[in-house]
């Protein structure tokens, strides 16, 4: 098993509103996690670090020995809390009001694959040499072409593309999607909207299947949506579970 992460600010933006980890615990198991922080006077970069720095904490400190039902628990669990010190945190520094995060992770043990979603960070496991995506998206756009009012063309050139439906730190209560995978695959990926929104799933397959090991496969996809315009943020997360193909 091989393991990189990277985020970069992109070409546009000036500063970096993502977080990024991917953390082992003693048992073998991974966490991986990206957050997409979103608020002014950089609020949104506190969101998404109070997101990630929270889940990686209490992953190293409490994930043992759990079934799958006790793993959604704790991810439901881990998302309320996250979502209470978000809103301490403005409480506490009235500055920050209106800042949030997206948040999507994936936790792989010898016997269960689980993503959590929230928001339009995006979710995509490899199997069979095709790359598959999870995660649904939490947008409007999302939204109106599921109800049939768009279409997926349509939508990706619609001018409220990025308006998010749900996120950390803008309701009481969040509802976090949880997805069951099954253990047949290969690879684990996670992107932030920066990667996903320069790049369609059939590019970012092609540089997974590519030459390169996952260090040089990730800098690839980074350096592939800064090519197209880097317009946000950029975040990867990138897990191969297979032996093969690692070092080529």
């Amino acid at each position: 098993m091989k393991s990189f992460y990277l985020t970069d600010a992109g070409m546009v933006r000036d500063h970096n509103e993502d977080s990024v980890i991917i953390v082992k615990n003693d048992e073998g198991s991974v966490l991986m996690a990206i957050a997409d922080g979103m608020g002014g006077h950089s609020a949104g970069e506190v969101a998404s670090s109070i997101a990630i720095s929270y889940l990686g904490k209490h992953f190293k400190e409490t994930f043992r020995n759990m079934s799958k039902v006790d793993a959604v628990n704790w991810i439901r669990d881990s998302v309320d809390e996250i979502n209470t010190l978000i809103f301490q945190h403005e409480k506490d520094h009235p500055e920050s009001k209106g800042m949030g995060t997206t948040l999507v992770t994936a936790i792989l043990t010898k016997d269960f694959l689980l993503f959590g979603n929230v928001g339009d960070s995006s979710g995509f496991v490899m199997k069979d040499n095709n790359l598959h995506k999870v995660t649904y998206d939490h947008t409007l756009v999302n939204l109106l072409v599921s109800a049939g009012e768009l279409t997926k063309e349509e939508a990706s050139v619609h001018p409220k593309k990025n308006v998010l439906m749900k996120a950390l730190g803008t309701t009481s209560e969040v509802d976090i999607d949880i997805f069951d995978c099954d253990m047949d695959v290969t690879e684990v990926l996670l992107a932030s909207d920066g990667l996903t929104g320069m790049l369609d799933r059939e590019h970012i397959e092609k540089v997974l299947l590519g030459e390169g090991t996952v260090e040089e496969k990730v800098n690839r996809l980074v350096s592939k949506a800064n090519n197209r315009g880097g317009t946000d943020n950029i975040s990867v997360a990138y897990l191969v579970r297979s032996e093969e193909g690692e070092d080529k």
